[in-house]
């Protein structure tokens, strides 16, 4: 199933950012892989790393900031601290209808339990990341979002057993960010 982004307003937004492509020299670049590895380091430290003044270093911060380039300065903060430690994903697919799509991404944003919903293509048109307390509170989460609705013709749920790369590993590998062509 797939939605143009004619015939989906809520994702319109999103096709415009994705077209705009950002002019980054090298100390961009190195500055944002900086940025991605912490972006709690001060800009003096920063300034060593990339090889600019200080000053220069929170110019191009500013700029990349108002640019939307940087888009949100965040802190990760381990699930199970707050009481969520099970992680879930779904692939969730719609019966066909653009305004279906659009109804079903404002219902997701009123969720505290999702972390992350993406429209996606392929063979599901949602794939959500959910951090919940119990599987009893996902079985609750899933006859009010998906049994309760009949636009959702089907849903596939995967339990994470523990996480093995991201944010909250005890043991997190030195990443290189990915960076664009």
């Amino acid at each position: 199933m797939a939605f143009s982004a004619i015939d989906a307003p809520i994702f319109t937004a999103e096709k415009r950012l994705m077209t705009k492509t950002a002019e980054l020299d090298s100390f961009d670049q190195a500055l944002l892989d900086e940025m991605q590895r912490d972006n709690q380091t001060p800009a003096r430290i920063l300034a060593e790393r990339v090889g600019l003044s200080q000053s220069a270093v929170l110019r191009r911060l500013r700029r990349l900031r108002a640019e939307k380039i940087i888009t949100a300065d965040v802190s990760i903060v381990n699930p199970a601290v707050l009481g969520l430690p099970v992680t879930i994903h779904v692939l969730v697919s719609l019966v066909r209808g653009s305004q279906l799509a659009d109804a079903f991404a404002r219902k997701l944003g009123a969720r505290p339990e999702i972390r992350q919903a993406s429209y996606v293509t392929g063979g599901a048109d949602f794939v959500l990341h959910l951090q919940v307390e119990s599987m009893e509170a996902y079985a609750a989460f899933a006859r009010e979002v998906f049994h309760d609705d009949p636009n959702v013709s089907s849903f596939y749920t995967y339990v994470a057993m523990r996480e093995v790369v991201g944010p909250n590993r005890k043991d997190p590998p030195e990443r290189r960010p990915v960076r664009s062509a």
